[in-house]
């Protein structure tokens, strides 16, 4: 709101207020303002949360390191979605349709992981909402965003051509449009579109949720992530950096620019609570929250494989789960001594700060070679 309230309003009066309109300026204002409420508010939480009784469950099979961690605040996840969404109300030009679906998409995912959270601490066990019931919450979610994304496609301020890094040439809508003429089989034609967006998103989701199993270690990917997809984000949106670069050139998608300074400022504080030893874990209300919205920038801006290489420790940690679960049911035997991937090093000796580190080297090793594969087409 201070957005209208500086530049639609006040400017008419102290002229020096026009330059709220630049989108770098109200980029660096919602990231402080996220991390000032994000320090603010996070000793307040974390005494709430004690006083509510809402601790960590610690799983019994793994690192016993970590069951001296049981019973420390949890959900704290509410912090970040609240940092971020309440600076991106106050920076961001609400008009904008990219603004409004990333901040439901913020909020849809975390109202998932807080249900999730909310039940396993009912229940006292490291047990929340069944798989195929969160599952199924992600996918609808999902849907959502990729239908309000087809809607912006008729009104011409969305595309849904592929855009793969290395080959500029290599463009392939995920629409069929030789099925829209069909009476009756119209419908089918968005069906690949549709089940991308879904895989892209879900998918993000669930890897940071994976990714959360050490103090600090999420978040701080998260934050290296978010700050690629800013950058991303703002060239996007400008038509001589588009150009220039030769990718994808969305004229509305800046305003989200605005979106991802608030996240990355939100992710930045609750690290403060959240680095080792943790005084508080962000929970599934957190982990899928941020990855699902990391998911629906990368499809907004059309970055949706880059994401694989912005996210590169989620889809380590991702991966890692797949293949031991893959191995142990095909085999009979693991790859790893425990999956996710960060716990195989915890048992190989490496201390848990160690490990956090060294994560947070690689995820930053991989976004910035996300950055230089703009020029690489």
């Amino acid at each position: 709101m201070l957005y209208y309230l500086l530049y639609e309003v006040l400017r008419h009066y102290f002229s020096p207020l026009n330059v709220f309109r630049y989108i770098t300026v109200r980029t660096v204002y919602a990231s402080l303002t996220a991390m000032f409420l994000a320090l603010v508010f996070g000793p307040g939480l974390i005494r709430r949360l004690r006083e509510l009784q809402i601790g960590q469950y610690i799983r019994e099979e793994g690192p016993q390191e970590h069951r001296k961690k049981a019973g420390t605040p949890t959900m704290g996840g509410v912090l970040i979605v609240l940092s971020t969404a309440v600076p991106t109300i106050l920076w961001a030009d609400l008009t904008n349709p990219f603004i409004l679906l990333s901040l439901f998409a913020l909020l849809a995912f975390a109202a998932i992981g807080f249900i999730d959270d909310y039940a396993k601490v009912l229940k006292q066990r490291n047990l929340g909402l069944t798989a195929k019931k969160k599952l199924a919450l992600q996918v609808l979610v999902s849907l959502v965003v990729g239908v309000s994304l087809l809607v912006l496609v008729t009104r011409n301020a969305y595309t849904t051509q592929l855009v793969f890094p290395f080959l500029k040439r290599l463009h392939p809508d995920l629409v069929i449009h030789s099925l829209l003429k069909s009476p009756h089989l119209w419908f089918l034609a968005f069906v690949p579109f549709l089940f991308f967006v879904v895989v892209v998103i879900v998918g993000s989701s669930n890897a940071v949720n994976l990714t959360d199993g050490l103090d600090g270690l999420a978040i701080g990917c998260t934050v290296i992530a978010a700050g690629a997809l800013t950058v991303l984000t703002y060239v996007s949106s400008n038509s001589r950096w588009a150009a220039y670069l030769d990718i994808q050139y969305i004229p509305r998608v800046g305003e989200l620019t605005v979106f991802c300074g608030a996240l990355v400022g939100a992710s930045l504080g609750f690290l403060w609570y959240n680095a080792h030893p943790a005084e508080i874990f962000m929970g599934d209300v957190g982990s899928l929250s941020l990855g699902g919205t990391l998911g629906v920038v990368a499809v907004i801006i059309k970055q949706e494989i880059l994401l694989f290489f912005v996210g590169g420790i989620f889809v380590l940690e991702a991966v890692s789960v797949i293949l031991q679960v893959g191995s142990f049911k095909l085999r009979g035997k693991r790859i790893f001594r425990m999956a996710p991937i960060h716990h195989h090093f915890e048992l190989l000796g490496w201390s848990e700060s160690k490990v956090i580190v060294r994560f947070w080297i690689a995820a930053l090793v991989f976004a910035l070679f996300a950055l230089t594969t703009l020029k690489l087409r």
